[in-house]
């Protein structure tokens, strides 16, 4: 007699062939070559990583795509409707206080006398993409930073950094979240960062609109002009600086009759 054994348990796993019955196929199952090894689950290492890392490249990818887009046929599509013949151009901003206007004007005169103010860079040159701050370090020329660079561009001749730093302040278009996109630097943005930071009472410590409305233009342009050095205090004067007072009364009673305010003789104080 032959010893008997207990029966071999069956491995479950199996795979599926096929075999010729005429002209039909058949299925049969038979015993899979991994029968008798034992069974692990495993797991590559970094199995997750890489699809996670391509996905996140691929919606960054996508963003910045996108983001050119809307750069390059949105907003630098914004209508400039000032008129460059206008010995002072208008602003591009629509609204505001009309002594805050007339001294952007005034401050353009001085830093801008060009026919195209908003896309004017150190020198004379014009830029014609404004979707960001130009950036281009130009060779001064003369006065007490001749041999230096400056980036000084638009019409109120903001430097690249100065421009970040009050954009981050004032821009009515915040950065984006997903990926990096510079500030638009069109006409219109330009003013309205310009007027916001000159109504920023703790920015400069007074109010000077109310100054303006004092007459009170001399030390309004002594107080800005650590920053626009060339409206009379700074260390650049130029052809332009001597006449501002009278500019600024120009563009006063201009901005007042269109703000529907009955123009007054302006009277500056000492």
């Amino acid at each position: 007699m032959h010893e008997s054994r207990p029966p071999r348990r069956r491995d479950r796993r199996v795979v599926r062939s096929k075999t010729i019955a005429g002209d039909d196929w058949t299925p049969e199952m038979m015993p899979s070559p991994l029968a008798g090894m034992p069974y692990r689950r495993t797991r590559r290492r970094g199995g997750l990583l890489k699809p996670l890392l391509l996905s996140f490249l691929l919606l960054w990818g996508v963003g910045w795509l996108w983001g050119e887009v809307v750069t390059r046929f949105g907003e630098s599509r914004v209508a400039i409707d000032y008129n460059p013949s206008h010995e002072w151009p208008a602003l591009v901003m629509r609204g505001g206080d009309p002594y805050i206007r007339s001294l952007m004007r005034t401050i353009s005169a001085s830093e801008s006398n060009y026919p195209r103010p908003y896309h004017v860079i150190y020198g004379g040159k014009y830029v014609s993409d404004l979707s960001r701050h130009p950036d281009r370090c130009v060779t001064i020329v003369a006065g007490p930073n001749k041999g230096k660079c400056t980036t000084a561009a638009g019409r109120y001749q903001f430097l690249s950094s100065t421009w970040e730093q009050m954009a981050d302040r004032y821009h009515p278009k915040p950065a984006r979240f997903w990926y990096w996109h510079p500030y638009s630097f069109e006409a219109e943005y330009q003013d309205i960062v310009v007027y916001r930071w000159l109504l920023d009472q703790d920015f400069w410590g007074v109010d000077i609109s109310q100054m303006l409305q004092e007459g009170r233009l001399n030390e309004v342009l002594k107080l800005l002009s650590g920053t626009w050095t060339s409206l009379g205090y700074g260390i650049e004067d130029n052809m332009m600086t001597s006449s501002l007072p009278r500019v600024y009364e120009q563009v006063l009673q201009e901005e007042l009759y269109l703000n529907g305010v009955k123009a007054h003789p302006f009277h500056p104080q000492s």
